[in-house]
């Protein structure tokens, strides 16, 4: 057995600090074990007790019949360590340590808990916490857990196919409560704690594994744990997450803004798309998708039919539709002539179809409208809208839904606007039937989106996920790129442009110049309109300390010159570049590996804040997608008879700029980057060592 699956398939379980005292911890998982029928040898460990609730107590873990799978460490904090040498002399493999006192109390904490991984590492045992209310597994009664949601009398545990993982244990269980209390069973649910040793992730990732889950969901505080994430969505099952700190801004980088970019929330988001993982807000968004995942539901493409028998439910699903970025589908033309045998003239044949109330009073022309629509090829999803469905009507309508779903297997969901005491028990009907049901169309359109998410899978192949992985295990390590060593902290923005232009990203042309007279020299040698830069080591924003100066003819030259070299470094004369577009291009390290940052450039970067971010390494077709996610792309294809300029040369500039430095470990910013209408020119260009201020 592996040692983590002994927190849900243990064996024997073993109860450090087990007792009888009304109100102590320690003996409510013996309890609960007990309670909900635990098959397993409960070994409860009390010094002096030779029974704890009936059962034959021991006064170590060692004198334990054995072999012991798991312990439950229920003791104070200065007691643990000791607990923990008599797991390891009992040969017992994984320790839940139930106990407080650690790094959630602060400094003196911290320590305490650095010192229980040390011992953890050294001796081979795998801990989950400290400070953990413990874990299930619902098929075999394992309750190794304190939480008061199995003290009541009226829990009762329902199995299911997915997994449950929290850092939060009072808001993990709570939500395994919301759980059992809507039917949506689970084989899993663990905390995790203070994560000092095991994280959540890697228990998602070992649970991906059981052949019986069909789903992960979880809570988490941190993606840090990023070969666990990888493994994770190399299992190819569907996971949901919330992340929490939305609205933490993060350390801030106070010389670039691709640096603050990569600290933002937004690059959770991107590192969670591509691993394929659904990232919801909340614990009902994440109910909600798991009900799909239950379901086994997966969409293979975005394309929406709304079906309903209210136009204003169907005007909400659109919207939502919108908002989620998925699409209503087009309808074939035969499909609209099908439906406009049955549905009446003041109905819609257009999608949302608008069935009326008409047609629901007639089982068999809903359940023809359904197939028609269902049986579309421009259709991946059938969402089925309905508002005050009675009891008579929900037999007929779940059957063809099911029906629907079972023959064509396209992802069907139902949003049902209506209080349940119109049609008692309706939910767990559809339910039965693999058909999940939402009160409102939005809640049913985000579950839609997140099957088709499930579906897509970006980049999760193993081949995929070991390529990313490739990369960033070489950040801050390795300090090359293809073979390419990172440049020296602070490099000027000459010689950083002549490395880029040795390796086929180009620059404008230019050189520094050293004198007045080179200067009006260099200006003929670049066209004869120049852009000047003072390189003065530690300048990053040149413009707002007045180092730039643009449109420099040979007649000013020699008094910019002047003027710049008085700042206290050398001088940069390019070629003044027009007539484009300017973009951001910059890479920096992220929580899961250097991350990428596309967006418009110049001024804009801070005014707009139009960003996309992917984590490296990315491929064109990638970069393709980021540059249409822009809010502002229409500037690049061309809007309001500007020119269209050379997308295609500002993808190859981005994958070649992406290959060559994902290994520095360190901070690139390009920007900004000159779009033409035939090719790219870097104006501007900053490297910044891993940890430079």
């Amino acid at each position: 057995m592996r040692a983590l699956a002994a927190l849900w398939s243990a064996r024997s379980v073993a109860v450090i600090g087990a007792t009888e005292r009304p109100g102590a911890l320690g003996g409510r998982p013996v309890e609960f074990l007990l309670r909900y029928g635990y098959q397993g040898r409960v070994l409860p460990v009390h010094p002096k007790n030779e029974t704890v609730f009936g059962l034959p107590a021991y006064p170590t873990v060692a004198a334990c019949p054995g072999p012991v799978d798991l312990a439950m460490i229920m003791v104070a904090a200065d007691r643990v360590p000791a607990a923990i040498e008599d797991c390891v002399a009992a040969g017992v493999r994984a320790a839940i340590v139930c106990s407080s006192g650690f790094a959630e109390t602060g400094d003196e904490g911290a320590l305490r808990q650095e010192a229980l991984v040390a011992q953890a590492k050294a001796s081979g045992l795998r801990v989950l916490g400290p400070n953990c209310i413990g874990s299930v597994g619902v098929a075999s009664g394992q309750v190794t857990s304190f939480s008061p949601l199995f003290e009541a009398a009226s829990t009762r545990l329902v199995p299911g196919s997915l997994a449950l993982v929290s850092q939060s244990g009072a808001l993990g269980f709570g939500a395994v409560s919301l759980a059992f209390e809507r039917g949506l069973g689970l084989g899993w649910a663990v905390s995790t704690g203070n994560e000092a040793e095991v994280t959540a992730l890697e228990v998602l990732a070992t649970l991906a594994e059981e052949p019986g889950c069909t789903g992960l969901l979880g809570y988490v505080e941190s993606l840090a744990d990023v070969e666990s994430l990888r493994r994770l969505a190399a299992a190819g099952k569907p996971v949901a997450l919330v992340k929490a700190g939305r609205s933490a801004a993060g350390a801030r980088a106070v010389a670039s803004h691709t640096g603050a970019l990569a600290t933002d929330d937004r690059v959770t988001d991107a590192v969670l798309r591509r691993y394929g993982i659904v990232r919801v807000s909340d614990v009902d968004e994440l109910l909600d998708v798991g009900e799909a995942f239950a379901a086994g539901m997966r969409a293979s493409g975005d394309r929406v039919a709304v079906v309903t028998t209210s136009g204003g439910s169907g005007i909400l699903a659109a919207d939502a539709l919108a908002q989620q970025g998925l699409r209503l589908a087009e309808l074939g033309a035969g499909t609209r002539a099908a439906l406009a045998e049955v549905v009446p003239a003041y109905g819609s044949v257009e999608n949302p179809v608008d069935v009326t109330a008409a047609v629901m009073a007639r089982p068999e022309l809903f359940q023809r409208c359904l197939d028609v629509v269902a049986a579309d090829p421009a259709v991946d999803v059938v969402l089925a809208c309905f508002c005050v469905l009675t009891g008579s009507d929900v037999a007929g309508i779940a059957d063809g839904l099911a029906r629907v779903r079972r023959e064509t297997g396209k992802a069907v969901l139902v949003a049902r606007t209506g209080a349940e005491h119109l049609a008692p028990g309706a939910g767990a009907v559809l339910r039965a039937g693999g058909v999940p049901v939402y009160p409102t169309p939005g809640r049913a359109v985000l579950v839609a989106a997140a099957a088709v998410r499930a579906g897509a899978r970006v980049a999760v192949a193993a081949a995929g996920t070991a390529g990313t992985a490739g990369t960033a295990g070489t950040a801050g390590t390795a300090g090359t790129a293809g073979g390419i060593v990172a440049p020296a902290n602070g490099i000027s923005e000459a010689d950083f442009k002549d490395l880029l232009r040795e390796h086929g990203i180009p620059v404008p042309l230019g050189r520094v110049v050293d004198s007045a007279e080179d200067a009006v020299v260099a200006v003929g040698e670049v066209g004869g309109r120049a852009v000047f830069k003072a390189v003065v080591p530690g300048l990053v924003h040149k413009t707002e300390a007045g180092g730039v100066v643009l449109d420099v003819d040979p007649g000013a030259a020699a008094g910019v010159y002047e003027r710049l070299a008085g700042l206290g470094g050398a001088v940069l004369v390019e070629e003044f570049v027009t007539g484009a577009v300017e973009v951001l291009v910059g890479v920096a390290p992220g929580p899961c590996g250097p991350m990428l940052a596309l967006g418009l450039g110049g001024i804009f970067a801070e005014v707009l804040d139009d960003v996309v971010l992917a984590p490296l390494p990315v491929d064109a077709d990638e970069v393709r997608r980021m540059v249409g996610e822009l809010r502002g792309s229409a500037l690049l294809y061309g809007v309001r008879g500007r020119a269209a300029v050379d997308v295609d040369a500002l993808i190859d500039l981005v994958v070649r700029v992406s290959s060559l430095v994902s290994g520095w470990g360190g901070q690139v910013d390009l920007n900004p980057v000159a779009v033409l209408p035939h090719g790219v020119r870097v104006l501007d260009a900053v490297y910044l060592a891993e940890g430079a201020d």
